[in-house]
């Protein structure tokens, strides 16, 4: 249930890769960050006392923060059109 299932995961891979075959570019780390984040959110309404797994939640929001802040670094532009893809605050 928390791991994403292949087919989800090449499905966002495929929405948010620059060229063919990118999986390594931020846009495409965000996105898969921001797909697990979600599914996380959705466990923990269900089991509100899983401290465990709420910590690797934190430590995945974190990263995610840090690959937006490199893209707004690097390119701004590439950075406002990932958070207005995913929805999420600047």
């Amino acid at each position: 249930m928390m791991q994403a299932s292949p087919a989800s995961k090449a499905e966002v891979i495929q929405k948010y890769q620059r060229a063919q075959g990118d999986t390594g570019s931020p846009e495409v780390q965000v996105a898969l960050l921001t797909h697990r984040i979600n599914s996380l959110t959705q466990h923990f309404e269900k089991n509100r006392k899983d401290h465990h797994s709420r910590r690797g939640l934190l430590m995945m929001v974190n990263r995610r923060r840090s690959l937006l802040d490199y893209l707004a670094r690097k390119d701004p532009g590439r950075y406002d059109t990932v958070v207005s893809q995913l929805g999420l605050r600047r």
